[in-house]
């Protein structure tokens, strides 16, 4: 007979080192580990959500920190989504696949929080299970849109709201945002739209109201706020829905013209996207 030898690894408890301000994650057994890690940022600095090369990028600052962090445990993350340059984001989230379970994870938010930037911060972190994706169980997202027309802004307000220089008709632009509600297609409201691509899309609610979301004393005196809410989106989409009711309210396009170009097959050809910084993804709801 052959004697069995089990070979165990050491059985630690998480450690918080003062000196390093490293997070070491331990475990009796070598397995994967998921976790649902809410987040809020200030997009105005970087170039969207997705890594990309010599480019400063949300996904790229959270693995930077998490490397640190986590120190050899290996790791990946997936977004709910993508944000393109300047979009913030008041409700976003990410997965965390890790080999090692976090025992402590008030701790490990803290310690997240403390070596991020000023401009990103984790606001809640819960346990998942292989069962759940965090882009096929997204129930719905709200994106809002804010702008000011007319006046120019403080400088401060840059990175918030977008200043449109010309005098804007919000009433016959909230008429408009209307129009978009329930299934369209949406083909002209996306950028380089590829052969795969599900141009027919579903919005819950779209409406312009005043701008509630966020306040500063150095923002415009009235500002706005468009609304969207639905599934999913295509890249630019909210933008380019946000550049066709600029130019509608500007008189460069119609309500016809809108409405056109919810129909499959339209003629119409759109080009303008709004710019990113007025654009935040306000809620983020999962199954």
């Amino acid at each position: 007979m052959y004697k069995k030898m089990v070979c165990l690894r050491s059985v630690f408890i998480s450690s918080f080192d003062a000196d390093t301000r490293n997070f070491r994650i331990l475990s009796m057994q070598k397995k994967r580990f998921y976790y649902l890690i809410k987040l809020q940022y200030l997009g105005f600095r970087y170039s969207g959500w997705q890594k990309q090369p010599n480019q400063k990028t949300i996904e790229q600052m959270l693995q930077k920190t998490l490397k640190f962090v986590v120190q050899d445990s290996s790791f990946k993350i997936l977004g709910a989504g993508r944000t393109d340059a300047k979009v913030s984001a008041l409700d976003a989230a990410f997965e965390l696949f890790i080999d090692e379970p976090i025992y402590d994870l008030d701790q490990f938010q803290i310690l997240f929080n403390k070596n991020l930037p000023p401009d990103i911060r984790i606001t809640a972190i819960k346990e998942a299970n292989e069962q759940f994706n965090i882009i096929k169980n997204s129930k719905e997202k709200e994106y809002v849109y804010l702008f000011s027309f007319g006046e120019k802004n403080h400088p401060f307000a840059a990175p918030f709201i977008a200043n449109i220089h010309e005098i804007l008709d919000v009433e016959l632009m909230k008429k408009a945002a209307k129009l978009f509600e329930g299934e369209h297609d949406f083909s002209v409201y996306t950028a380089r739209i590829q052969k795969n691509t599900q141009s027919v899309r579903t919005i819950e609610h779209c409406e312009i109201r005043p701008n509630t979301i966020l306040e500063a004393n150095f923002f415009p005196k009235t500002s706005y706020a468009l609304h969207v809410k639905g599934k999913g989106f295509m890249r630019y989409q909210i933008r380019m829905m946000m550049g066709a009711l600029i130019q509608l309210g500007s008189g460069e396009l119609t309500l016809s013209d809108i409405q056109e170009s919810l129909r499959i097959g339209n003629s119409i050809q759109l080009s303008y996207v709004a710019p990113g910084s007025g654009l935040l993804l306000n809620s983020l709801q999962f199954d």
